[in-house]
């Protein structure tokens, strides 16, 4: 069994919040038919369900962010579920909004939620889908910012990304990290491909409000006319070539 929590804070006063995306995905990924009702257990929201080959429980943590490792460390060990075979999505101060990795492992970065499940778990050895919110640009704003609601222009990319993750979440659970990175990316329009070093990059098609990632091949331009005589001419001739 995976275990994949979606990390934020309990009840309507945050449910818009930047520090909720993980929760918002969660959300998204438990619509597919496959998955139970939402049901109370660990102090979390939880869902079972199957994606692929693989069943698949859903978490919820309704402490707050700051104490998330008890739900997720509760239900990894009633489910005897390794490290390995967990997945938290969460906000990343330290990506551009609208950009998503995937890594295993490595520093909390100052994430409370990220901290606490670190302490829980007792190891750092989890997979993290890591989905960029910005950063307001002073440490002393962090708080106030990731507490505030998403904007409404937000919605221009949040939406898309929040879909594409639950349409392409089965690359996730099947260990192609780098595909679901690629897939997510192509499916946003990203100015660039979200894979990791050394994952093939797929071009994104332009949807016309930003450019594609591929560079595209500059035209030959408009033709010259150049004048049939006098000195100009000759110049014009050497430089571009004779029209004829």
């Amino acid at each position: 069994m995976l275990l994949i929590a979606g990390l934020g804070n309990p009840g309507s006063r945050y449910a818009g919040n930047r520090h909720n995306i993980g929760c918002m995905a969660i959300d998204e990924i438990a619509r597919d038919p496959s998955f139970s009702p939402w049901s109370k257990k660990f102090s979390a929201e939880i869902a079972e369900g199957q994606i692929g080959a693989e069943k698949v429980l859903l978490v919820k943590p309704q402490t707050f962010m700051n104490e998330s490792g008890r739900s997720v460390g509760e239900a990894a060990r009633f489910f005897k579920i390794e490290p390995a075979n967990i997945i938290v999505i969460h906000d990343e101060l330290d990506l551009a909004p609208g950009k998503l990795r995937v890594k295993t492992g490595g520093g909390n970065g100052g994430h409370n939620g990220l901290r606490s499940i670190d302490a829980h778990l007792g190891t750092k050895d989890y997979r993290r889908v890591r989905i960029g919110i910005g950063h307001p640009g002073s440490k002393d704003a962090v708080t106030q910012y990731v507490l505030g609601d998403f904007a409404k222009v937000d919605r221009e990319w949040l939406d898309p990304l929040i879909e594409a993750i639950a349409r392409h979440v089965d690359s996730l659970v099947a260990g192609d990290d780098a595909l679901f990175m690629n897939k997510v990316s192509v499916a946003t329009g990203s100015s660039e491909p979200a894979g990791a070093k050394g994952a093939s990059a797929q071009p994104t098609k332009s949807n016309g409000k930003g450019r594609s990632h591929i560079r595209q091949a500059r035209g030959s331009g408009p033709a010259v006319t150049l004048p049939d005589k006098g000195p100009m001419a000759e110049m014009l001739k050497r430089i571009f070539g004779s029209k004829d």
